[in-house]
């Protein structure tokens, strides 16, 4: 990583725990072998083989599939936070990054989830609901206690600023 990556107007990026990538890639993988079992299972039972453009776009999508949960760990990486004064800074993605400001005032709820896998890992997802319904930040694979501190401390900014404090 670059030092403009790790860095933000003088602040060094908050990122998540390294666990998570071990639920991402899971998630990853379990979605693939779903992907791969319908047309395995149809080729399993079908009378004839599949012509050539069949086959050959089922292994690319399996190709593409692999390849994206072999990214598992460099995509949670590329995850972070940063608590500025007035906002909440997250940013997450590796080609495609999205960058989003969410203004103290306007949290409206701080969730702490927890699945199955999660628990597991002892870890949690921060998700954050706002006025706009088009902000959907969530922040995963974060340690519990760190999650619940964070959510307590965004709870207390947040009636800070409506407050006008």
């Amino acid at each position: 990583m670059t030092e403009s990556e790790l860095h933000h107007e003088g602040q060094a990026w908050l990122r998540v725990s390294p666990k998570y990538a071990w639920a991402d890639l899971a998630g990853n993988l379990l979605f693939a072998i779903v992907v791969a079992a319908v047309p395995g299972l149809v080729l399993l039972f079908a009378r004839s083989a599949p012509p050539l453009p069949v086959s050959i776009a089922a292994w690319a999508v399996a190709l593409l599939l692999l390849l994206n949960a072999v990214l598992a760990f460099r995509r949670v990486r590329a995850i972070g936070y940063l608590l500025r004064e007035d906002d909440l800074l997250f940013r997450r993605g590796i080609m495609f990054e999205r960058c989003v400001a969410v203004p103290y005032g306007r949290l409206q709820l701080v969730d702490v989830t927890r699945g199955p896998l999660l628990r597991a890992l002892g870890l949690a997802t921060l998700k954050f609901v706002t006025a706009s319904a088009a902000t959907g930040v969530q922040l995963p694979g974060l340690p519990l206690d760190q999650a619940e501190a964070l959510r307590d401390r965004l709870v207390e900014l947040a009636e800070v600023r409506r407050s006008g404090l």
